[in-house]
């Protein structure tokens, strides 16, 4: 994730449990208990557990620190072996002639080369390195959240087994149109929302789409937005932000196999392209965006899917390469900008959201969305 230094990738996740009041001596014994082992010359594929994310080697978390201020930063390490197919095929061809040799025969049963194969396998697996792959977590127990530094489903499965064990919590993606995180008439308004294109929203009724389908609409009304007013943006009651679309703009209509989709790229986005993409409906899935607020400056890519961010780039701030009470303060200040860039786009849904769900929304937004893909 790249939390104490670098560009920062995560998905963000709500966390509840029945922990003790005394926290931290918990989360000590705990982390402790389900730390990293390696993986010995057996065949095991794989070993798991939580290490030290400021040294990768200390899985006793004896030299480093783990904690600033409320907030507790880990490592998930996940060691892998694999065998290349190329290295397995040849070994058993290998042990396959050997034991046409022995037995004489000159063709061998199926369940013969099925148990050569899992032998070899087996052997192979007892000489293999394994891989190691860090994942960086930072988790904030009284805020009830915590960010994976990755977006794959394969690596999350595992964090979340390990970390139910571990922590004895439950936890869920964090999304800002799920129903836990509004109140219960917008929940209401929201789950009664249909898709359709995003000039052309389905009326009457029929099947009741995906709510994600709102963060698609969110992004390609976000382009707009970043546009209507040379990049600013007031969000009514909280602030006003700057935001740019940068480099790449991805597009998609339809699902699965039936889905089409378009990427722009460049040093600004080829507008036209992607205007014209989503004349013929279609809706921004992903883009790299720039944004601004109260004189600092963030970079990353937002998938609008599962609200998941990329490569990061966090304004000018301390961190790792300090000591003692500044190097504690360096990582605290990085956390704090990258909450300040969720809470943003958080509050910028949020003002979507109310746009989408009133009556000026068909009446007045719709109407100025057209003109500017007009232009």
């Amino acid at each position: 994730m790249g939390l104490l230094k670098g560009t920062l990738t995560f998905s963000r996740y709500r966390v509840k449990g029945d922990w003790p009041e005394d926290f931290r001596p918990f989360f000590d014994r705990q982390v402790k208990k389900y730390a990293f082992q390696e993986l010995t010359a057996s065949a095991e594929e794989q070993a798991f557990g939580w290490t030290c994310l400021e040294n990768p080697l200390d899985t006793r978390f004896e030299g480093a620190r783990y904690s600033a201020g409320d907030y507790f930063y880990f490592a998930l390490r996940v060691d892998r072996k694999s065998i290349p197919p190329a290295l397995l095929r040849i070994k058993c061809l290998e042990e396959e002639r050997k034991a046409l040799r022995d037995s004489g025969k000159k063709r061998l049963f199926r369940e013969q080369t099925r148990e050569i194969k899992e032998r070899v396998y087996l052997h192979l697996l007892t000489r293999a390195y394994p891989v190691p792959s860090l994942y960086d977590v930072l988790w904030h127990p009284s805020g009830g959240w915590l960010l994976v530094g990755s977006h794959a489903d394969k690596v999350f499965e595992t964090f979340e087994d390990l970390f139910k064990i571990s922590f004895n919590a439950t936890f869920s993606p964090c999304l800002p149109w799920d129903g836990e995180q509004l109140d219960r008439k917008t929940a209401a308004a929201v789950a009664s929302l249909q898709g359709g294109s995003f000039l052309e929203p389905a009326k009457g009724p029929g099947e009741k789409a995906d709510p994600s389908f709102l963060a698609r609409e969110f992004m390609t009304w976000l382009w707009f937005k970043s546009e209507e007013r040379n990049g600013t943006i007031s969000i009514p009651g909280r602030a006003e932000v700057g935001l740019s679309f940068e480099k790449r703009v991805v597009l998609e209509s339809g699902e699965g196999e039936y889905s089409e989709t378009v990427a722009c790229q460049g040093l600004h986005a080829d507008l036209r392209e992607g205007k014209a993409a989503i004349r013929e409906g279609k809706k921004v899935r992903e883009a790299r965006l720039r944004l601004e607020r109260d004189g600092d400056r963030w970079e990353f890519t937002l998938k609008a899917d599962r609200f998941q961010f990329q490569s990061m780039k966090l304004p000018p701030a301390g961190g790792f390469d300090e000591e003692g009470e500044e190097k504690e303060g360096g990582i605290l200040e990085r956390i704090y900008l990258v909450e300040t860039a969720l809470k943003t786009m958080d509050d910028l849904f949020a003002f979507f959201l109310d746009r989408r769900l009133s009556a000026q929304w068909a009446s007045e937004e719709i109407p100025r969305v057209r003109t500017w893909l007009k232009a």
